[in-house]
């Protein structure tokens, strides 16, 4: 029998509230790589180093717009820091990102303060007005002022490593700390949460560094992708072991909710759960990514099997924060029964406002680029290749 309550016939945390951890997931896995070069000094990042730190601002920046948005009255956002009440698990998310978020701008300005004083110096009109007030009147480009700005980058990237991974692991504690709730209560949802917010930060990265780099007609640096690809395939390893230590742990236990859980991940999310999540999203990409290091693959068919693996990855997270957000409320409060939901496509909560807020952080990407560009100065391609046969000619 399906025994449930009439106030389960709507689920209360919908499509908004998927797409909310699973951007702040990405946030979190972007910063990481930058900090693996300004804090660890892996030089194989130093490529993205300045493209992962726009990355996760872009994306910090719509991180919660969709909490906003779900609560109906976007305007009272600001009450969260005007009247605080700290003992609210939801509203400690609105500080953890307000400090991440000025860590986040005080790190890019000193990455980025050299080519702003460049760019105040050198370009006309609004671009110099706008570079005029990026500078905040700092001018001074020195060896001494350099040696500063990197101490202070350094810094900024050390502290900023243990805020990204709590911005995200304090999402899986929201979950996990739901004991009323079978399907969220356990100890192990923050690690889980934080795992796949490193994979898929890592896997955007990929696939975002190797999109952007075609459309500027630039070569792609194969090594730093192999590099990230390493990582990504270890961290994913790493996922792969903890949740699926997860479910085992819930089978040998078996305690009296594990007949509801298991009905749910094998009847109700069993296609999003063991074929989109599982098998599409985390032991494919691992397989290719395997091979992709593995084997001796020509350079261009690794990076485009380390390019589809990044996309896999990134359907695999989005597919296990709609596992848990919405699997978890389909389960009955009585334990005997489920629920059920389809997400409309159009109002407030719907798939098209979704799908808008999803655009979102690629629009700031692409406004913040036009403004300080992250990447190296290098020819395109187009040029390089008249170039290189120039040389060829004349030898």
């Amino acid at each position: 029998m399906n025994f449930i309550y009439p106030n389960e016939a709507t689920i209360q945390w919908d499509l908004l509230i998927v797409i909310y951890p699973f951007i702040t997931g990405l946030v979190a896995g972007a910063f990481i790589v930058s900090s693996l070069y300004h804090v660890f000094g892996l030089k194989q990042f130093k490529p993205v180093a300045r493209f992962s730190l726009v990355t996760a601002l872009a994306f910090l920046l719509v991180a919660p717009i969709p909490l906003t948005i779900h609560l109906g009255r976007p305007e009272r956002a600001l009450e969260m820091f005007l009247r605080p009440n700290f003992t609210s698990a939801m509203s400690g998310f609105g500080y953890i990102w307000f400090i991440y978020l000025l860590l986040m701008l005080g790190e890019i300005w000193l990455v980025f303060r050299e080519d702003i004083v460049h760019y105040a110096q050198t370009a006309q009109g609004l671009k110099k007005k706008v570079y005029s007030l990026l500078s905040l009147g700092v001018y001074e480009v020195s060896e001494k002022t350099r040696a500063t700005d990197h101490r202070l980058i350094k810094i900024l990237a050390f502290i900023g490593v243990p805020v990204a991974c709590g911005l995200h692991g304090y999402v899986g504690f929201i979950f996990g700390a739901i004991k009323a709730n079978p399907w969220w209560s356990t100890p192990l949802m923050p690690i889980i949460f934080l795992v796949s917010a490193i994979v898929s930060g890592v896997a955007l990265l990929i696939v975002l560094y190797v999109v952007v780099s075609k459309i500027r007609g630039v070569e792609v640096d194969r090594d730093c992708v192999h590099a990230m690809a390493l990582w990504l395939g270890g961290f994913l390893s790493l996922a792969v072991v903890i949740e699926g230590l997860e479910v085992f742990s819930r089978l040998y236990e078996s305690e009296t909710s594990w007949e509801i859980i298991r009905q749910l991940i094998t009847q109700q999310i069993q296609t999003s759960y063991w074929v989109i999540q599982f098998g599409f999203g985390m032991l494919l990409p691992l397989v290719v990514l395997a091979a992709s290091v593995l084997l001796k693959l020509e350079k261009k068919l690794r990076l485009s099997l380390q390019f589809l693996a990044g996309i896999a990855i990134l359907v695999g997270v989005f597919a296990m924060r709609w596992n848990v957000v919405i699997g978890g409320q389909l389960v009955s409060k009585s334990e005997r029964g489920f629920s059920s939901f389809s997400p409309p496509f159009f109002g407030q909560d719907g798939i098209l406002t979704a799908i808008i807020i999803l655009a979102l952080p690629f629009i700031f990407f692409a406004l913040i680029t036009y403004f300080i560009p992250p990447w190296d100065k290098r020819k395109p391609l187009a040029e390089q290749r008249v170039l290189d046969y120039q040389k060829i000619s004349l030898g």
